[in-house]
């Protein structure tokens, strides 16, 4: 298999910019790990179908990581990096 590319979009740059660099080392592990396989992992799950997009989410701690794959791309777009009481709102 092929590895993807991460991209951090937004909202989830911002996210990751203002974070401590111990959980910004956390954030990078699982980047690798997606990396490789964003599709399966024990931290990873498939979110409901939404508006035709696939949303998946890798679980760090009390943080949520909420992301789309681009198959064609091979781009995983990190949408959002948050709590998880503020991880799924308006996807």
């Amino acid at each position: 298999m092929d590895s993807f590319r991460v991209v951090l979009l937004g909202e989830a740059l911002k996210s990751y910019q203002s974070f401590p660099l111990e959980f910004a080392k956390r954030l990078n592990t699982c980047f690798g790990q997606l990396e490789v396989n964003p599709f399966w992992g024990p931290h990873i799950k498939l979110l409901k179908t939404h508006k035709g997009k696939r949303y998946y989410r890798h679980r760090i701690g009390d943080y949520r990581v909420i992301y789309e794959i681009d198959q064609i791309l091979k781009e995983v777009g990190i949408l959002r990096i948050a709590p998880r009481s503020d991880a799924y709102r308006n996807l």
